[in-house]
């Protein structure tokens, strides 16, 4: 090593170089950084800190990635921030020059060797001048960024050296860090004057010509807007600048267009919009620019492998969904055929049950064994027909409809999309969104839907729709056309304990972060959650109580401090509070005027019962329980067929004129409609005027005509799982609902006595029995 060179450690700077008699602070984050300082305050706290060539470079690992001259300074403080990073603060104290450069022991270090420079004061009348020379350029300077006001120049003054009065001016003036470096590798005190001096006049006429730019922009403030003057502000420093950030706008969109495959139709709309957004004005461009922003957004030829698997679709519905197999096959039966044919075409599958049988969840598991996104679209309460096909560009906040978000969220082309609640659909002045699906659902039309918004045609051929309704009731016909129905029933007893036990309480006590060791919940508990407090068609409510169990129970488990707990049956009415529902024999009583009917409803299978008194009047007929329509004329035709038939049942030919009879369905706050309450009502007249007892253990359902005949209805499953619920072991149903038997499962339909019946009379003898001798 050189005798006149010494060895100290060094930092790499980025962004910055340091001047002797400077004082600066900086971060440092590079670990070898780090270890040069803490070396450098082992010998007495000087370090070699020099600009590095190129800011991108991580950590310079070659003499040449450093420029040949920086400052040896001294440390002044440290201090240890968040993250890892340390600010220091330094002060130059001298030029130096880099010989040679190493790493040792992870940190940096150099063989420096001094630069000598003179220390004298403003001497000759050379000094002189240039120094009077850097005074003023150095004034009009700070005239030019600060104003008269600032005392820079009086702290600059009082410097007599005329090496540090120029060092401290380079350090203060706001320079590339080029011009900097120069400034500190130029040794001669004049010649670096005289750069500096060409440096700080550049500056003077950046910063003027700044000004000229805001005066001119002032003279355009007619609008006298804030917003228009930064607009036209900036406008005018790009184009001093030959900068503009519009252009680099459409620069990105041009580059995104040319990078995305799309129809040809959408490229020539893309690039038209682009060509507007080149000549629009600020309140245009937001709109254009939100255009483009979905055009690239969208997946127009971005798609997922599709797995046609039905071995995989069967496990897949076997391991999420219990029971369902008629649902099941179905589904499987449709993936064949796509399968087989390799096509999505054909009917839109529409699964259609009461609440809670897992409709939802079974279209999510199809598209787990199809490998599709999934993504749900809930129509419930929409009206506005602009949801669905989105709305015109010429509004105020047009947005697209909810099918091109769909496939936004999806980020490709042929998702699967779930239209939940499609029955919920309703129309006001806005139009008919079920109008809009019709094209949507329909695999012929939809491969051009085109949405409001988009403007250009949207390929929906390759998405697979399913939807879920409650009740087909209210589903336009068209739309309905366009739709294969699977029926999706209540859950039977049997049914819901196996849910319970394989599903519910397995996923609960996950969710809560229990095992089954530590909550166990014996089957017979299971069972009577079941029977004693739950009483619906699809599981959400079990699914509560299940909740609601596994949470008390991991309560008690705390405040007992146990490992472990059982939960028996005799800790059900600790949890849940008494049981809900019983089968109470006082309502399997044979009674006079009372019959039990079954009904359908959107949430499944239900009972209705229907009461009879009859009062001494002048033949008035009075219905409440707020009927429908259809359920009022059902009473009036079941009252007609009576008188009509009096005679049969040994009722008086003239009690229409004697008696007043009042037909009241319970639950009169839940509105009742349908006709397949007509059996029902005639039997219960009947056994009201004749003063006959219905058998207490027998339900029935049933359309029935003025001449008698019992007609088919619908829901045959439903109703009698409905019935089995509240222990009812004898149904009578239209003989022509006989083809309907096998819809109920085999465990419910062993354990009832189904009577099939073509007339009225079939209905009473099997429904009625002995005469009622008691005054009542």
């Amino acid at each position: 090593m050189n005798t006149d060179s010494i060895l100290l450690p060094l930092i790499p700077l980025r962004g910055i170089t340091i001047f002797p008699n400077m004082i600066i602070h900086f971060d440092i984050g590079r670990e070898k950084s780090i270890a040069s300082l803490e070396e450098a305050m082992l010998q007495e706290g000087k370090i070699f800190l020099v600009t590095q060539k190129d800011p991108e470079v991580e950590l310079p690992t070659e003499k040449e990635d450093m420029y040949s001259i920086g400052s040896i300074c001294k440390i002044k403080q440290i201090l240890k921030l968040p993250k890892g990073t340390t600010r220091v603060l330094v002060e130059g104290i001298e030029r130096a020059r880099l010989l040679e450069f190493e790493e040792k022991d992870n940190h940096l270090r150099g063989v420096i060797e001094k630069i000598a420079e003179s220390e004298k004061n403003v001497e000759t009348n050379e000094d002189l001048a240039f120094r009077n020379q850097l005074g003023k350029a150095f004034a009009a300077y700070i005239h030019a960024t600060e104003g008269d006001n600032s005392k820079v120049l009086q702290m600059m003054d009082q410097e007599k050296n005329l090496g540090k009065v120029t060092d401290l001016i380079a350090a203060y003036i706001q320079l590339e860090d080029e011009k900097k470096q120069l400034i500190l590798e130029t040794i001669d005190v004049h010649d670096r004057i005289e750069k500096l001096l060409v440096f700080i006049d550049e500056e003077i006429q950046i910063v003027e010509i700044e000004k000229e730019i805001g005066n001119k922009v002032k003279t355009k403030l007619d609008r006298s807007n804030k917003e228009y003057f930064l607009r036209e502000q900036i406008k005018a420093i790009q184009e001093e600048l030959g900068e503009d950030e519009e252009k680099r706008e459409i620069n990105k969109y041009t580059n995104d267009l040319k990078k995305l495959k799309m129809p040809k139709e959408v490229r020539e709309k893309a690039e038209y919009e682009l060509s507007r957004l080149k000549s629009s004005n600020s309140s245009d461009g937001n709109n254009i620019r939100n255009y483009l922003d979905w055009i690239v957004a969208l997946p127009w030829n971005k798609s997922t492998k599709d797995s046609f698997d039905i071995e995989k679709a069967s496990m897949i519905l076997d391991e999420e969904h219990y029971g369902l197999e008629e649902v099941k096959e179905r589904i499987l039966e449709y993936l064949a055929v796509k399968q087989y044919t390799k096509s999505l075409k054909g009917p839109i599958l529409c699964l259609v049950g009461p609440p809670g049988v897992g409709k939802s969840s079974i279209a999510k598991s199809v598209a787990k064994s199809l490998n599709k996104k999934f993504v749900r679209i809930s129509l419930g309460g929409i009206r506005d027909e602009a949801e669905i096909r989105g709305h015109r560009r010429t509004y105020i906040g047009a947005m697209p409809g909810r099918l091109a978000y769909a496939l936004k969220e999806a980020k490709v082309n042929n998702p699967l999309i779930l239209l939940d609640e499609i029955d919920k659909l309703s129309a006001d002045y806005k139009g008919n969104p079920a109008d809009a699906l019709l094209e949507v659902l329909d695999q012929n039309q939809n491969k051009t839907f085109r949405d409001a918004y988009m403007e250009v045609p949207i390929d929906l051929s390759n998405v697979l729709f399913i939807t879920t309704a409650n009740s087909l009731d209210t589903i336009p016909r068209a739309l309905l056309d366009r739709m294969e129905i699977i029926q999706v029933s209540g859950y039977t007893y049997e049914e819901k304990f196996h849910i319970a036990k394989n599903h519910l309480i397995k996923r609960t006590m996950e969710e809560y972060g229990v095992d089954e060791k530590t909550i166990k919940i014996s089957d017979n508990t299971i069972k009577e959650i079941v029977n004693g407090y739950t009483r619906e068609s699809g599981v959400r409510t079990l699914e509560r109580q299940i909740n609601k169990v596994i949470r008390k129970a991991i309560t008690e488990l705390i405040k007992s401090k146990k490992k472990s707990l059982t939960v028996s049956s005799n800790k059900l009415e600790k949890y849940l509070g008494p049981v809900v529902f019983e089968f109470e024999n006082d309502d399997k009583k044979d009674k006079i005027g009372v019959v039990t009917g079954l009904a359908w409803t959107a949430y499944g299978g239900d009972t209705l019962p229907v009461e009879v008194a009859v009062m001494k009047g002048n033949g008035k007929l009075e219905l409440t329980g707020q009927l429908g329509s259809v359920m009022q004329e059902s009473a009036k035709a079941a009252y007609s067929y009576v008188r009509a038939n009096s005679d049969k049942y040994d009722i008086a030919a003239d009690f229409y004129k004697k008696n007043d009879i009042h037909i009241h369905v319970p639950e009169g706050a839940v509105p009742k409609d349908g006709p397949s309450a007509g059996v029902t009502l005639v039997t219960a007249l009947v056994s009201a005027l004749s003063k006959r007892h219905v058998k207490g253990n027998i339900a029935m359902t049933g359309e029935v005509t003025l001449t008698g005949r019992v007609l088919a209805i619908g829901g045959v499953k439903e109703k009698c799982l409905a019935a089995h619920r509240i222990g009812i072991d004898t149904i009578i149903l239209p003989k022509e609902n006989k083809k309907n038997v096998d819809e109920i499962p085999s465990s419910i339909k062993g354990k009832l006595n189904l009577i099939f019946a073509d007339n009225v009379e079939e209905v009473l003898q099997n429904a009625l029995i002995g005469v009622d001798k008691s005054d009542n």
